[in-house]
């Protein structure tokens, strides 16, 4: 396979960014028990955001302390909280289920650290045309070529829209071109746009952030055929930190079964609700051994092996966008940053995860400009997309690989960062 092979092959919108990652001549090669790890985490991620939506309603209704939902509805209008309570979404869950999973040399399960969990993803449609082009190029794909495709379909069996807002747009391209896969029935449509007057399904690719922009925002929070449905607390990182909140282990433990907790635990770094509300002088942070924020903002550079970021419902908690690797920075931006995050806690809470070092691959890339094979030292990010049925039944679709220089903190899709499918070898 070529590089002018690879380009030649993509749809005529580029599918994001006019294609402007780098392309490798083969999928990124993962172990039997790595896929085999991979195919089996989305039934526990499910279970957890089940468990999460119950832990949450049942707050909310005050059978359990009314600070969960209080944290978790921070910042959110009136309207989102009552729809997200509202009895008739009570078994709605999101249809789709993307973890960030970072490569590592831990030792867990699998190797490998999740930092994130989406349920309105991108790269959905780049991950397939990834999966197709190598699939033809003679390479088995891990979750097959048209894994990704099949699963979304099923999100709408019957047909449906698929709602793309503006301030999304950059992925427009990919999603346009996935939903032509589907056949007959479905449709790519601005969301802005969405007069919401008839009752077919709809597939979500929009914030609940930036609702004020659609016009019909709060009609379609009523719908439960609207996939993701209107559960923005779901969307909210905290949740990566109450896993590990001590006032909740019993709680985690009593509503999920262990194995699957354990599952989960495995793969969540350790985190925290940077919440500034003063401690007993005798109390302490758990495993940060201090007793305040302020004492966190001026650790030394070795104690800083810590990320901060916007838990959600802001346009900054996504892409990477607020993400504040502690060792990564000088002394005085980790404090500021720690300092607006405690300022921020009542209106946009962040929390805190510890920092999981990616293990170190090399995997080919063509050099964009003269096409030559060329060897990247680099970290990885894998994306498993799983799909959910109303009966809690999980499917894994696919999994595409990032593959950035080992230099880089921060591994999401850039212009020097690789993306390809996994394979099994």
């Amino acid at each position: 396979m070529t590089l002018e092979e690879l380009r030649s092959a993509l749809p005529e919108s580029q599918l994001r960014h006019g294609a402007q990652w780098l392309f490798s001549p083969q999928p990124f090669k993962i172990s039997k028990k790595e896929a085999k790890e991979i195919q089996s985490l989305g039934h526990a991620l499910a279970k957890f955001q089940r468990t999460s939506e119950s832990i949450y309603q049942r707050s909310a209704l005050g059978k359990l302390p009314a600070w969960i939902a209080d944290l978790l509805d921070t910042g959110k209008p009136e309207w989102m909280v009552q729809q997200q309570r509202n009895g008739d979404l009570k078994n709605v869950m999101p249809g789709v289920i993307r973890p960030d999973l970072i490569l590592t040399d831990r030792e867990t399960t699998a190797g490998y650290a999740l930092t994130e969990l989406d349920s309105v993803p991108g790269g959905m449609g780049i991950a397939t045309w990834l999966s197709q082009v190598y699939e033809k190029h003679g390479f088995e794909v891990f979750g097959g070529e048209n894994g990704i495709r099949d699963g979304f379909k099923n999100l709408m069996p019957n047909g449906g829209k698929v709602l793309v807002s503006e301030e999304s747009a950059d992925y427009l391209p990919e999603m346009e071109w996935l939903t032509s896969l589907l056949g007959d029935g479905y449709e790519v449509v601005k969301a802005e746009g969405d007069t919401a007057e008839d009752d077919a399904d709809r597939y979500r690719f929009f914030e609940w952030f930036d609702w004020e922009n659609i016009p019909q925002a709060r009609e379609l929070a009523s719908r439960t055929n609207l996939t993701s449905p209107c559960k923005p607390h779901l969307e909210e990182k905290l949740w990566l930190a109450l896993l590990w909140c001590p006032a909740l282990k019993t709680l985690w433990e009593k509503e999920m079964r262990g194995s699957h907790l354990k599952r989960v635990k495995d793969v969540v770094p350790f985190g925290w609700v940077i919440d500034p509300t003063e401690l007993p002088p005798h109390a302490a942070l758990p495993k940060l051994d201090v007793s305040s924020w302020s004492e966190v903002a001026e650790f030394s550079q070795k104690d800083r092996q810590l990320v901060a970021k916007i838990s959600g419902f802001n346009e900054l908690a996504w892409g990477s966008k607020s993400v504040t690797v502690g060792h990564d920075m000088p002394g005085d931006e980790w404090r500021d940053a720690i300092h607006s995050a405690v300022k921020d806690f009542d209106s946009q809470p962040w929390m805190m995860q510890k920092f999981e070092q990616g293990r170190i691959v090399e995997h080919p890339y063509f050099d964009n400009e003269t096409g030559e094979v060329k060897i990247m030292q680099g970290r990885v990010r894998l994306c498993p997309y799983y799909f959910t049925d109303a009966d809690g039944n999980t499917t894994m679709g696919g999994t595409m690989a990032t593959i950035v220089p080992s230099d880089k903190k921060k591994i999401h899709g850039m212009k020097d960062g690789i993306l390809v499918p996994c394979f099994i070898g």
